[in-house]
């Protein structure tokens, strides 16, 4: 074992790998996976798949494309999906967009393709495209498509939705529309010339529109004969599945949807309509040249490829090393292209699995703050009897480097341990596009270089300098960090730069219901060791906080201190921010610590600013103590308790009519009868605890796998009818109603400061025992009326409510908590 010191502080060289995937396990592949890749490194041809969000991808034709035809394949997501549901959390917005990152980028690393973004953010459902370009910028959304086609270099765009407009996401039409216009623009060296400094002009082949039955409405008929077809249901022997087979392995990675899927065999015929360019008579890649004769000098490796596919053993894939390496010199000695670059690193990658060489660079703690001391574990093993040597390593971090000349005998590791200091200029590892604040429609991303990565380049990052049978080869790994779990053994999680010192604030919303002071706890966490400081309240004007400050004492990484403050509110209603705010060495740091962990994706950490929602709240309420079910997941529990409201959360098996009697109202969280098996069971039991004089009230469902039709005590049936425009007009239907005046009165000011939306899935057909309260709709369409359903059942109160109170509450909007209060309050 060799001990390595040397430490300087430097500034960090960044080296930016869209496609490369941190912290995930090391990828070992087998000999049947590198005999594929050998096949793939004789194929120049790229497909890029265009669509809105995470989970609109076709993962069956991607896996067809990637393994069967061995084409470059990409998948342009325009959003992360941070306006969707989850199924699997509580988060939401910013947070549910980077679980939706991950689940693509786990996809990918199933089917073979490679993932991009742009900088549109997914505000919610969009009726129409018209709608969609009024809150995304359209031009920087193009600008960031022909970026990436001009990154990517593709023969062949294939978009997943149709540019006409139709019944769809608003969102899926203007990712087709955007594609048509970059099919143009990426070509023109006119359009977003300043783009020309690090890329070229690209003029792609053809656009398709991978099309089907399913996207062609009633009494449309779905015409074939004048479409591309393929087969993308064959079986690939080396990898012993069928494309549908890969498909649902990379669907079901979309967890936080719902999109767990079943496997299939079998054909299956995917479809092509004709959009732009040269059209196809017979297939999408007619007339694409893509074998090495596309680069001039490339016949040369071709031949070279070619034998190591014949030499290929399974046995002994380090047999083919030889041809390798002159495969590599001669892609080195071609003309500068984007395929030369791709090519490099796709046999690079292959030399290293055929020698069976393990690299890997791990530190010891799983984070570091600028200017610290980091220890690191370097790891080499060569698995061949192929002469290897590990010349140097170099730490691009800080920009030193070890000289070693070590050869690397087989099957023999060598460690090296070392200390290398992080430059003190080094940026957190906060998610590149929540960086800057943006707008509603769009992240702000002004380094160019950034634009269209799925997720930041490896906060550090050590290149491994070899030489391979006397020829010098040098690897680039992202610094890691691994640990050992008793129950699922070794596992990995991304290392980080982060502050020094983390202020979270126990809520996010902190609701003042009178003038009386509540307390708001400050939890102060520790980055590094042995820091003392102190904590203050940002307030707004007119409020006050005891103490005014409160000095902390950390001495060890990760300890935590909890600091409480009472807070005094203004005597009227406003809304506005507490942030919390830590002082260390004349240093003032308003970064919190969010670490969002689920066992399909590796753990990431985000640094929100340290803020909650302000409100001075007018409310009345009657009642105290509320059940409430879980559903998919929501933060209203917590919004409720700074009402003062008593919450506890119930079961679903534990659920009788006879203990439901205790509470004041039961509130069925989202989508629980979606996601809640049991309540198909349970269900009469709630409605006896209503019959019995109780107060429940149901949020939203979709109306897709509902595990009961029953959901109230008459019926009911749920749609897809919702009101997408958060700011759209609300009409009282009913306004004596006591839902509208007791214990607060409802007046349209309440309806103002939404977000996202007003409402999703409202029932459009009811029994006439149940009283619509409110409408609302969108711009150009009909009243949807069935927003807010109320039907009195026995001695009790039943609410349906396809308004977004899980949004609303959470962010703190106060008309939201009144009309809430009022639900729960019904027979008070």
């Amino acid at each position: 074992m060799i001990l390595l010191r040397s430490t300087v502080a430097a500034w960090l060289l960044i080296i930016l790998l869209g496609a490369a995937a941190f912290a995930q396990a090391p990828k070992k592949p087998n000999a049947a996976e590198i005999r594929l890749e050998l096949e793939k490194l004789n194929v120049l041809g790229s497909v890029l798949y265009m669509a809105a969000h995470p989970d609109d991808e076709n993962t069956r034709l991607i896996a067809y494309l990637a393994n069967e035809r061995k084409y470059r394949t990409g998948y342009l997501s325009l959003t992360r999906g941070d306006g969707g549901q989850n199924l699997i959390g509580s988060e939401i917005r910013e947070e549910l967009g980077i679980i939706r990152t991950q689940e693509l980028l786990q996809a990918r690393r199933i089917d073979g393709g490679e993932q991009f973004f742009s900088r549109a953010n997914d505000f919610g459902f969009s009726k129409n495209p018209a709608e969609t370009f009024t809150i995304w910028n359209r031009e920087q959304v193009l600008a960031d498509a022909v970026w990436v086609i001009r990154k990517f270099r593709p023969d062949v765009i294939i978009t997943r939705f149709s540019p006409e407009p139709s019944g769809t996401h608003g969102h899926h039409t203007a990712s087709a529309m955007i594609a048509m216009e970059a099919f143009e623009a990426a070509a023109d060296p006119k359009r977003f010339p300043e783009q020309l400094k690090a890329v070229e002009p690209w003029q792609v082949k053809r656009l398709y529109w991978n099309t089907s039955s399913f996207f062609y409405g009633p009494g449309q008929k779905f015409e074939t004969s004048d479409k591309l077809t393929l087969d993308a249901g064959v079986y690939n022997p080396l990898l012993g599945k069928s494309y549908n087979e890969i498909s649902a392995e990379s669907r079901s990675m979309h967890k936080s949807q719902g999109f767990g899927s079943s496997s299939s065999r079998g054909e299956a015929i995917e479809y092509f309509e004709y959009l732009k360019g040269d059209a196809a008579k017979k297939d999408i890649m007619e007339g694409v040249n893509t074998s090495w004769s596309r680069v001039k000098g490339g016949e040369a490796v071709a031949k070279l490829v070619q034998e190591a596919l014949k030499k290929y053993n399974a046995t002994n894939p380090a047999q083919v090393v030889p041809l390798l390496l002159q495969a590599h010199t001669a892609i080195a000695k071609l003309p500068a292209s984007s395929w030369k670059e791709v090519k490099q690193q796709e046999v690079k990658d292959l030399i290293r699995a055929c020698l069976g060489l393990y690299l890997e660079a791990s530190a010891r703690d799983f984070s570091a703050t600028p200017g610290q001391e980091i220890q690191l574990l370097l790891e080499a093993v060569n698995r061949s009897t192929v002469p290897v040597s590990l010349t140097k390593v170099e730490y691009i971090f800080n920009q030193q480097d070890s000289v070693l000349q070590q050869k690397l005998e087989l099957n023999q590791p060598l460690l090296l341990r070392t200390e290398q200091q992080i430059s003190g200029s080094t940026p957190y590892s906060q998610p590149y596009w929540l960086r800057m604040p943006g707008s509603t429609g769009m992240f702000r991303v002004d380094d160019q270089h950034l634009v269209g990565l799925a997720e930041n380049p490896a906060a550090a990052q050590v290149r491994f300098h070899l030489t391979i049978m006397g020829q010098p080869l040098s690897y680039t790994l992202p610094v890691v960090y691994k640990s050992t779990d008793p129950v699922e053994g070794e596992k990995y999680r991304p290392f980080e730069i982060t502050p020094p010192i983390f202020v979270n604030l126990t809520e996010q919303v902190y609701i003042f219901p009178d003038g009386q002071p509540k307390p708001v706890m400050v939890r102060v966490r520790a980055g590094k060791e042995n820091l003392a400081g102190a904590v203050t309240l940002r307030l707004p004007t007119g409020w006050r906080s005891e103490p005014a400050q409160a000095n902390f004492q950390l001495n060890r990484k990760g300890e935590e201190q909890s600091i409480t403050f009472q807070v005094y509110p203004s005597s009227g209603q406003t809304e506005s921010f507490i942030t919390a705010a830590a002082t260390v060495q004349g240093r003032t740091y308003t970064q919190s610590l969010k670490t969002i962990e689920h066992p399909h994706i590796p753990a990431q950490t985000l640094f929100p600013e340290a803020e909650a929602k302000a409100v001075r709240l007018n409310i009345q309420r009657k009642g105290q103590r509320i059940g409430y079910v879980m559903g998919a997941g929501d933060e209203i529990p917590a919004s409720l308790e700074q009402l003062g409201y008593h919450v506890e959360l119930l079961r679903v098996e534990d659920l009788t009519a006879h203990s439901l009697q205790k509470y004041d109202a039961v509130v069925m969280g989202v989508r629980a009868y979606n996601t809640l098996d049991r309540l198909k069971f349970q269900q009469p039991q709630l409605l006896e605890y209503v019959k019995n004089g109780g107060t429940l009230v149901v949020q939203y469902n979709v109306s897709r796998g509902l595990v009961t039709t029953e959901i109230g005590p008459y019926p009911l049936e749920l749609s897809n009818e919702r009101v997408t425009v958060e700011d759209a007009p609300v009409r009282f239907l009913r306004p004596t109603h006591p839902v509208l005046n007791y214990p607060n009165k409802i007046t349209e000011a309440d309806f103002k400061g939404w977000v996202q939306e007003r409402g999703l899935y409202f029932p459009n057909k009811w029994a006439p025992e149940y009283e619509a309260v409110i409408a609302s709709n969108d711009p150009g369409e009909s009243s949807k009326e069935g927003g807010l359903l109320v039907a009195k059942f026995g001695k009790g109160h039943f609410v349906y409510t396809g308004y977004s109170f899980f949004r609303e509450l959470p962010a703190g909007v106060p008309g939201a908590y009144r009309l809430f209060v009022n639900l729960l309050s019904l027979g008070k």
